[in-house]
């Protein structure tokens, strides 16, 4: 992966965000959308050593498109400023296809690195069972929490969001209330790669998604969100 021309690319689509600039420039767009694809390809054969489960995630489903859904958006830049993908087991990203827990990456036009796992705003139904595992395991939970390469590369679960008091359902003497409160449950760590381009791309994000395995595979534990739950 270029990384020095992926955050150059980026940086100019940044300040062209516009139709006409990317046809201009889709010959530079399909030979880094082709690098990712290839680092995506690598991860997911790295990642299955240490998690089998994540063998069958197709890397082309696994990267997001550049296009943004521009229809219930006040922004109407065609064009996302990053380039991303979530590897998940069940080879689905969105949380509304339930998903499940992932590990995600993105380089953005910053040239901000951006390695995470768990999962990110899960829909209503998935949300109230990892909370209610969260209270039923507690044990498990924490130590999970407290996992110390976890900790080491992460720090805590994040805070992105959470609510101020009990949800809806939850009493406030709940063992773990804390994390009950969150509504995702996720850790991420973020590098600057636009100055010190990394010798290792893929060895980084690879080892970023070793640390976070412990979450993924605690969540992974919980029932999967479909459709049909039935969650609005």
């Amino acid at each position: 992966m270029h990384v020095r021309d992926l955050t150059r690319f980026l940086a100019e689509l940044s300040e062209n965000n516009n139709r006409a600039w990317f046809v201009m420039n889709k010959p530079r767009y399909d030979i880094l959308r082709a690098e990712f694809l290839a680092l995506t390809t690598q991860l997911i054969a790295d990642i299955a050593r240490f998690d089998p489960a994540v063998a069958g995630c197709n890397p082309k489903k696994a990267l997001f498109r550049i296009n943004r859904d521009m229809r219930f958006s006040h922004d109407k830049s065609p064009y996302k400023t990053h380039f991303s993908a979530a590897i998940t087991a069940s080879g689905l990203k969105k949380p509304s296809q339930g998903g499940g827990p992932a590990y995600y990456f993105h380089i953005d036009a910053a040239g901000t690195l951006l390695i995470a796992g768990g999962e990110y705003l899960p829909p209503p139904a998935r949300l109230r069972a990892i909370r209610t595992r969260v209270i039923e395991d507690a044990a498990g939970f924490t130590k999970m929490r407290k996992n110390k390469k976890l900790v080491a590369t992460f720090g805590d679960l994040q805070q992105e969001g959470m609510l101020s008091r009990p949800p809806k359902g939850f009493d406030a003497d709940s063992p773990n209330l804390e994390y009950v409160k969150r509504k995702s449950f996720i850790v991420w760590t973020e590098t600057d790669v636009s100055k010190k381009i990394p010798k290792d791309l893929a060895g980084d994000v690879l080892s970023g998604f070793k640390d976070a395995y412990p979450l993924v595979d605690w969540l992974r534990g919980i029932a999967l969100y479909t459709p049909e739950d039935g969650a609005t």
